[in-house]
């Protein structure tokens, strides 16, 4: 019993990372009304910017954080260039065969400048663990957890009390209304893209921090459980897709309790499965639910 309930503690925490990626991608697709495939990179790109301002500058988390939404922030805003823009009117399939190009590439080069291999995340935290009845819960585990339920928050303050928050939930709902609005569709679809990748950059620093490793080639799962997850929401209800994250990761840390770790994603997977032959729209209430 002890046991089970650390891996629910554990699946809570890595659920949670899964989360805030699947807000990312729910913002992105929900914003620029276009699923991406480079949301995984976009992750990888976080974690190795938060990796170089830890070394550079100390275990300062806070900077991490900034630096890991900026510099994915950048990213977002040359993948919404290069893969979007110019492709609003054209079919769907063209700006998604770009994404996966754009991913490739990132993947590619990320390989040559940081080099191929894992390298280890410095101990940015001091990981003590408190010991709560047969539940143990270390300082890494609430840091994450509380950075994420803190970013989701300013999120939805964004979504609901700004003028920036009401122009992007107007063009995930209707770009021709919004345009008729005079919304600026095309630079507050770039805004609502890059703030997705911001958060899922953070997403990558907390993964590197969480697991203390990270490496090129880790946005290749990563990406994939972010899509799970949004899947599970309806791709584009923030809410119902940081549920499915949720559940990725509590059925991910609960299935290894009576099996091995190396089938993780056999959980994950199987479950995402399960789910969209029951429901195929997911957790949401219906399919395509706008932010």
């Amino acid at each position: 019993m002890e046991y089970f309930l650390n891996q629910l503690i554990n699946g809570l925490c890595q659920g949670s990372i899964y989360a805030l990626m699947a807000i990312g991608y729910s913002v992105v697709v929900g914003v620029v009304g276009m699923v991406t495939f480079t949301h995984g990179e976009v992750i990888m790109i976080g974690a190795f910017a938060s990796f170089y301002v830890f070394n550079a500058l100390g275990n300062n988390l806070l900077l991490g954080v900034v630096a890991s939404f900026a510099a994915s922030w950048i990213i977002g805003m040359i993948i919404y260039k290069v893969c979007y823009e110019h492709f609003f009117s054209a079919p769907r399939h063209i700006s998604l065969i770009c994404t996966i190009g754009i991913s490739i590439l990132i993947k590619n080069l990320a390989q040559i400048v940081f080099g191929p291999n894992q390298m280890p995340m410095l101990n940015v935290v001091k990981n003590n663990v408190y010991k709560l009845g047969p539940v143990q819960i270390s300082t890494v585990q609430i840091l994450v957890i509380v950075i994420v339920v803190v970013l989701a928050g300013i999120l939805s303050l964004v979504f609901n009390k700004t003028k920036w928050g009401i122009a992007l939930r107007a063009v995930s709902q209707d770009k021709t209304a919004a345009y008729m609005m005079g919304i600026n569709v095309k630079r507050t679809a770039m805004i609502g893209n890059c703030i997705g990748c911001g958060l899922g950059g953070v997403a990558g620093m907390l993964l590197s921090i969480y697991y203390q490793t990270l490496s090129a080639t880790m946005g290749g799962s990563y990406g994939m459980k972010a899509f799970s997850s949004s899947v599970l929401g309806g791709l584009t209800d923030i809410r119902f897709s940081a549920i499915g994250g949720l559940c990725i990761g509590l059925i991910e840390n609960l299935g290894i309790t009576i099996s091995s770790a190396s089938f993780r994603d056999v959980f994950a997977f199987g479950f995402l499965i399960l789910v969209l032959i029951i429901r195929p729209q997911g957790f949401a209430s219906k399919k395509g639910a706008r932010p």
